[in-house]
């Protein structure tokens, strides 16, 4: 696939038509609150991997709902002190999967957490082992319209608080220093990153890579590709609940989220990538609200995006930050 989207010039300067709700902080500032009156109760367990140069912890920590949420934490083999604390965020359809597939920031002397994602794991890589007790109305297969009847329902609710509780989880580990939090993902997990970036005040840094969930009115019209085409089949059944659906969707916008980032940030984004078009991430990187923001672009990839170019590119950026 050639280029489909705006020319580069046009998304530098491209802005989201997505409506941002009156009562958008009200409604997460009472999900949180909600969320909240549950005990964390983040506990760490010792794994036996056969890896000699990280310890591996298996966690489980209370996300929305006080629903029980996995995770890995992994530190380097030595760490006795206080570490940079990266935390990351799962693609569409995979789950925390297995320790060895999560090397590489602990390999840079920090603290690595991996947030399993509720009801996915089954897609791709080594699966996942958290599930979501929470039922909705009908949907289309997949995840993104379960609950799309109300903001309150909608599957994402949960997964957006899971994530701010898997920090704050990470964060009680007396070998992640909280001051230095890094929040990443690709795709679905930069989607998340962007959600985690609006609703934790404090973090160091965020990088978020071809993130998915930004720009929904653009979005569902403009690709056919999954998982934003499950949206537009719910609604080539459901007649007439196009604003509706917006209206819940427009919760859960990255772009919202983005306009309350207040952290350093790294995106990137790829000119050929149908499933989250170049313009629906510059849509929530033009929206971004920290000065210091920087878009890496890879003008022949599909959804890859950078790919290792692009984890070069964190590890080049992060030592500034964390």
């Amino acid at each position: 696939m050639a280029l489909f989207d705006l020319p580069l010039d046009e998304l530098r300067a491209y802005r989201s038509a997505s409506a941002d709700p009156e009562d958008f902080d009200a409604f997460w500032s009472k999900t949180l609150e909600e969320a909240r009156e549950h005990d964390l109760d983040a506990r760490f367990e010792p794994v036996e991997t056969g890896l000699s140069t990280v310890r591996v912890y298996d966690v489980t920590f209370a996300g929305f709902g006080g629903h029980p949420v996995k995770g890995w934490l992994l530190l380097p083999a030595a760490a006795e002190e206080p570490l940079p604390l990266v935390v990351e965020f799962v693609g569409y359809g995979g789950g925390r999967g297995l320790p060895h597939e999560h090397l590489l920031w602990a390999s840079t002397g920090r603290a690595h957490f991996v947030m399993d994602t509720r009801g996915q794991g089954s897609a791709w890589g080594g699966g996942g082992g958290t599930a979501d007790p929470v039922g909705g109305t009908p949907s289309y297969p997949g995840f993104m319209t379960r609950g799309l009847d109300a903001p309150e329902n909608y599957y994402y609710r949960r997964v957006f608080t899971d994530a701010v509780r898997a920090v704050e989880a990470a964060r009680s580990h007396p070998l992640a220093d909280p001051s230095r939090t890094v929040a990443l993902g690709g795709s679905q997990g930069g989607g998340i990153t962007i959600a985690v970036g609006g609703l934790v005040p404090d973090l160091t840094a965020v990088a978020p890579d071809v993130p998915f969930l930004s720009d929904f009115p653009r979005a569902v019209k403009l690709t056919d590709r999954h998982p934003y085409r499950e949206i537009g089949l719910y609604l080539k059944t459901h007649r007439g609940r196009t604003q509706e659906a917006l209206r819940t969707l427009s919760y859960f916008d990255g772009v919202h989220f983005a306009a309350r980032g207040r952290a350093p940030a790294l995106f990137s984004a790829a000119l050929e990538d149908q499933t989250c078009p170049p313009s629906t991430v510059f849509a929530a990187f033009n929206a971004w609200a920290h000065e210091d923001k920087a878009i890496e672009v890879y003008d022949f990839n599909d959804h890859e995006g950078g790919g290792p170019f692009q984890e070069a590119a964190k590890l080049r950026w992060l030592r500034a930050y964390a």
